[in-house]
């Protein structure tokens, strides 16, 4: 999984995301082991992102789903979720307190 992770992470960093943050979640109760969340540069970068991610990762990872709005792209490998989103998004529904208070509260059990 961990070598996984690296490898999304480092397609992302290659191709120009930025705040690249995975959030290990295998220990808590969340439907996915991995959560990677990366913020891109604008509209056309974040589909760019995904075009990059699709051609460096196939045919190693399947790609579940693919949820693609103009600010934010949700790809679902099944034990991962990877979130591309413009700045403004990743600011407006700021998953990382929403994936480290999940964290938290299970760490706390």
């Amino acid at each position: 999984m961990k070598n996984r992770v690296e490898k999304i992470s480092q397609i992302l960093d290659t191709h120009k995301a930025e705040s690249i943050e995975a959030f290990d979640l295998s220990r808590q109760d969340y439907f996915v082991d991995e959560v990677i969340i990366a913020s891109s540069l604008g509209v056309r970068h974040t589909e760019a992102l995904l075009d990059h991610l699709k051609k460096e990762l196939k045919p190693h990872e399947q790609f579940l789903g693919v949820e693609v709005s103009d600010e934010w792209i949700v790809i679902d490998l099944g034990d991962i979720l990877i979130h591309i989103m413009t700045p403004e998004y990743r600011i407006k529904y700021d998953m990382e307190s929403f994936l480290n208070s999940l964290m938290t509260s299970s760490n706390n059990n």
